[in-house]
């Protein structure tokens, strides 16, 4: 079994940035060719796509609110992705977390939590006004 953890978060003042780390463990190897996610969840709130990477790293998509000031890109180390936010707003409070989609048809579209597997720890995200 695959498991992905974030780590990472922490309290920063809008406008600010933070760097989220996902790192997988387990039986990666035979998880194939996959897309790792981003997603995060406020309170009271359903878990939403923030967005994903390929394997190879050749293709990003995010949500329209996050474009422009989160990037995803995959680390030296194959097993880490990392989520560079910038300018913060109090909107983007919640805990994040990471996932996993084995690559196939149509997976860009395939954004609702259910499609994802892999979950493991979140990490908190607070951002002040």
């Amino acid at each position: 079994q695959v498991q992905v953890d974030a780590s990472g978060g922490g309290l920063v003042q809008a406008g600010g940035s933070l760097r989220l780390s996902c790192a997988a463990s387990g039986r990666t190897a035979g998880y194939g060719n996959y897309v790792r996610g981003w997603f995060r969840q406020a309170p009271g709130k359903e878990r939403e796509f923030v967005g994903a990477i390929t394997r190879s790293g050749g293709r990003t998509v995010y949500r329209d609110s996050v474009k422009d000031r989160f990037t995803i890109s995959r680390d030296k180390d194959e097993n880490t992705v990392l989520l560079e936010m910038n300018n913060l707003k109090p909107e983007d409070t919640a805990v994040y977390y990471c996932a996993i989609q084995a690559l196939g048809t149509n997976w860009d579209q395939r954004r609702a939590w259910k499609y994802w597997s892999g979950w493991g720890q979140g990490t908190q995200v607070t951002v002040s006004s």
